[in-house]
């Protein structure tokens, strides 16, 4: 109940607002000040160099002001690492976004803290009377972060070595206090924190090229990556050596600021590549689901096709034996009550149809042979009592065979249509009956020697002698009857059933 309403409550609507809103305040004051820290200081070096000159100019109110052309003849090159360095605090702004809720990827946080170091280094340093101090204050720790994100990126981790550089950023600082010229102090300082950081690059490139070889290809480094990071690692390791044997040309600000705005390129790339991926499989998951509920919704209908299947057996069967045992019993005790011939006959030939029916519905199969007999037997008896010669051909050989339930009664009900038909309609004294079981099919041809179809209903077979609802049993098990027939040189029929 407390979290239903918590969850119910605006507060945190409001919450997730307020961080939302600070968010963009920080990254909107970090990049105003990144902005000022890098691109302004040339204006301000100016600013400076005039008001300290002998004879400034005056305004009414006695205030300094600069030279008009003051801004316009600022260095180049002052400006180009300005923009550099603006380009990197914004960057460093995106990795800070980027990981706010990213726990695997905040090991980027130490280069986000890195780039914002370096451009408060790069520009403090050509601007404060103190240079010497600052880069012996702010060195260390920039030292500190670069090896721990070198670390990190390859998954290592060493809390004796952090230690010892948190250790070192801590007590550098004090060796100001001795009584050293802060410039060959710093110069001592830049060679020591050059050598450890050209170490943990080399240290950091040795592992990745490691990973090259790794067993499996997804655990792989790509090649590509490797190259990219050794080319962005030897632009830091070119600032290193020009900022120790080449200070003040400008040169050291251009590489790193190159460097690190590379290596941040390198991550949005990484992070872009990973949404991709996610995105991919978002999409293959679906699909996934969709295939499972397809199958889900197919295994669905077969046991609901099987339970009906069940539940019409059950019902099939249930009407078999009622007519059966009530139908069946009267019918069979008119046949041998009644007086009449005619009665009993009637009799006699619904009770051989109901059997027949029954059969069908209680759904048992038949074997082939079986039916065979049974179908030999009814149809040369009934010829025979119209006086018509009955020849019959069974198949070649035996035949491993069965029917279903239906195709057997539908089959029959055929034979026994094309029967009536030669007794009543053809004037025959001669039928042939042969069947055969090839190629998965059944098939029976029945040729009398009649007169054959009359000439006014050619053309219309279907519509007379039961042709039409012979035509539609075969079709009801997937199979065709067809009718050959002519004045005066009899009639074929030909069933052919699938097995």
């Amino acid at each position: 109940m407390r979290s239903t309403l918590r969850d119910l409550s605006p507060l945190p609507a409001c919450r997730r607002a307020w961080r939302k809103a600070g968010t963009l305040a920080t990254a909107a004051s970090l990049t105003l000040i990144g902005m000022v820290a890098a691109g302004v200081p040339p204006v301000l070096a100016q600013t400076v160099a005039v008001s300290v000159s002998p004879s400034p100019a005056q305004d009414p109110a006695g205030l300094l002001v600069p030279p008009p052309l003051a801004l316009a003849h600022a260095h180049p090159l002052d400006w180009l690492i300005g923009g550099l360095n603006a380009m990197v605090l914004t960057l460093a702004v995106v990795l800070t976004l980027l990981i706010w809720q990213r726990r695997a990827q905040r090991h980027i946080g130490w280069l986000a803290g890195l780039m914002a170091g370096w451009v408060v280094l790069a520009g403090a340093v050509p601007h404060t009377p103190w240079p010497a101090a600052v880069a012996v204050l702010v060195g260390p720790w920039l030292v500190l972060m670069a090896v721990q994100y070198l670390m990190r990126r390859v998954r290592r981790q060493d809390r004796r070595l952090r230690r010892l550089l948190l250790f070192q950023a801590l007590m550098l600082p004090l060796t100001l206090l001795l009584p050293l010229p802060h410039a060959a102090l710093a110069q001592a300082v830049t060679w020591v924190l050059g050598a450890e950081l050209v170490a943990a690059m080399g240290w950091h490139v040795w592992h990745l090229w490691q990973d090259l070889f790794l067993p499996t290809l997804e655990e792989r480094y790509p090649r590509s990556d490797f190259i990219v990071t050794c080319v962005l690692l030897g632009l830091a390791a070119c600032a290193v050596l020009t900022a120790v044997f080449l200070p003040g040309t400008g040169a050291t600000s251009i590489l790193a600021a190159l460097s690190l705005i590379g290596l941040a390129l390198q991550r949005v790339r990484e992070f872009s590549r990973a949404l991709t991926q996610a995105e991919l499989q978002v999409l293959q998951g679906e699909l996934r689901m969709q295939e499972r509920i397809a199958e889900l919704e197919r295994h669905f209908d077969q046991v609901a096709e099987a339970k009906l299947e069940q539940v019409t057996e059950r019902e099939r069967k249930r009407i078999a034996a009622d007519l059966h045992d009530d139908l069946g019993a009267k019918l069979l005790t008119i046949v041998h009550t009644s007086e009449s011939d005619r009665i009993s006959t009637l009799a006699r030939e619904a009770l051989e149809e109901m059997r027949l029916s029954v059969r069908g519905l209680t759904g048992k199969p038949v074997q082939l042979l079986d039916a065979l007999g049974d179908w030999r037997a009814e149809v040369v008896s009934r010829l025979a009592q119209a006086n018509i010669l009955a020849e019959w051909k069974s198949p070649a050989e035996d035949i491993d065979h069965t029917f279903p339930a239906r195709a057997y009664v539908q089959t029959t009900r055929i034979l026994r249509e094309a029967v009536s038909n030669i007794i009543k309609h053809s004037g025959a004294t001669h039928c042939v009956v042969g069947c055969s079981a090839q190629d998965g099919y059944f098939s029976v041809v029945i040729q009398d020697n009649g007169q054959g179809i009359p000439l006014e209903l050619e053309g219309r077979l279907d519509k007379g002698h039961g042709m039409a609802s012979m035509k539609s049993r075969a079709k009801q098990m997937h199979g065709q009857c067809l009718v050959e027939s002519g004045p005066g040189w009899g009639t074929v029929i030909r069933l052919t059933i699938p097995l």
